[in-house]
């Protein structure tokens, strides 16, 4: 994830640079928790490929219990909760009470359809940090891609919901052909509804999103998308807004960062190179962790197609921090040692080889990823010259 206001505003100097640990570290991660799979949409994009349905050998609240218990003793800071939809978990509460009086940072990730005024004021009282709500286009977009009608109106009424209960809330949105038109008006959604954060995720070729793959947005969508982001960004930071702007899913975002700086602020350019070497790219494995519904642990939500070990048979820490899969150790190298453009990106250091699953998408788990926007003269690459034999 690249934190694209907190950058501008260390640059800025109206707050320090974000934390980071050593590139390649060990370090306890971030962990997304996917509490369970049934879901009240069938969205085009959902890695989880849920359904309103129930799905077996899912974690009961002694073994979550546990869990978050486990976590505390591997060092895990950040909880995000999801799904499917996590709403329709009866213990959803009863878990997230639990991990914020163990001193966790707790988040939501929901659609927001399932918020009303029958649990807003339960949710209010679970204090949870951050409740993200996923917003994929304008209304008619929006329905379509989440394949259920309403499902705009209600995710907008719980933003609404929740901001009247003093509730920090994020927008999601998922970057597609269908939406890059309307990326303005979504924007424009933030202020119009008291929105503190926007997060844009580039589409992952997991899950129905890689049925999805076809819908992604061109190279120079998602160029101006992030220009759009940039920009807005910066205009915020310069208004005294408290918003934060963040993407995720193409750690090319952070290059193109660096040209937008090199363009607007000259001489920050070189406090921002350094800070994102720092930074060091895709931390799928290292930085991010995911476990799934069955309590299978994952590099990241993408990545449900191969399971580093379970917690039902052994603790997180072991799993993670002591004794960890030859997968996380190959994802922990840094740089990665990655093949095609992204071998001799000169980038690399920052990026770490971007998303490892869209190349396992295209067949090469270690080959280029096929969502790099940038442009061979852009990431140091040279046409080799014709000659006359």
């Amino acid at each position: 994830m690249l934190r694209i206001s907190h950058y501008l505003r260390a640059l800025a100097g109206q707050c320090p640079p974000p934390r980071s640990a050593a590139p390649g570290s060990l370090r306890p991660p971030v962990v997304i928790w996917n509490l369970l799979r049934r879901c009240n949409l069938t969205c085009k994009h959902c890695y989880a490929t849920s359904a309103d349905s129930e799905f077996r050998d899912e974690l009961d609240t002694e073994a979550a219990l546990k869990v978050i218990d486990d976590l505390q003793q591997a060092g895990v800071k950040v909880l995000i909760l999801s799904g499917g939809e996590p709403l329709l978990r009866k213990d959803l509460f009863l878990l997230a009470d639990y991990a914020r009086n163990r001193g966790f940072f707790v988040a939501l990730s929901t659609n927001g359809t399932l918020i009303d005024e029958s649990n807003i004021q339960r949710i209010a009282a679970a204090q949870f940090d951050y409740l993200g709500i996923s917003i994929d286009g304008l209304e008619a977009v929006h329905d379509d891609f989440r394949q259920l009608k309403g499902s705009y109106a209600a995710s907008m009424r719980a933003i609404d919901l929740c901001r009247q209960h003093g509730i920090r809330v994020g927008l999601r949105t998922t970057l597609t052909q269908h939406n890059y038109p309307q990326l303005p008006d979504l924007l424009a959604l933030m202020r119009e509804h008291d929105v503190q954060k926007f997060y844009l995720s580039h589409l992952n070729y997991s899950g129905r999103g890689k049925r999805s793959r076809k819908l992604d947005a061109h190279w120079q969508m998602t160029r101006d998308a992030m220009e759009q982001l940039f920009e807005r960004a910066w205009q915020d930071i310069q208004e005294g807004r408290d918003t934060d702007f963040v993407s995720g899913n193409n750690d090319a975002d952070a290059i193109l960062l660096l040209q937008w700086v090199e363009r607007r602020l000259p001489r920050q350019r070189a406090a921002l190179e350094r800070l994102l070497r720092g930074w060091g790219g895709n931390a799928s494995g290292s930085g991010i962790a995911n476990i799934d519904n069955t309590g299978e642990v994952h590099p990241d939500t993408y990545w449900w197609h191969h399971s580093v070990g379970n917690v039902l048979d052994r603790p997180f820490r072991e799993l993670w921090l002591d004794d960890p899969a030859p997968l996380l150790a190959a994802l922990r190298q840094h740089p990665r040692a990655v093949g095609g453009r992204c071998a001799t990106c000169r980038w690399l250091d920052i990026c770490n080889g971007n998303t490892r699953t869209r190349a396992w998408a295209q067949g090469d788990l270690w080959g280029e990823d096929p969502g790099c926007y940038l442009s061979d003269d852009e990431i140091g690459l040279r046409a080799i010259p014709c000659t006359t034999l």
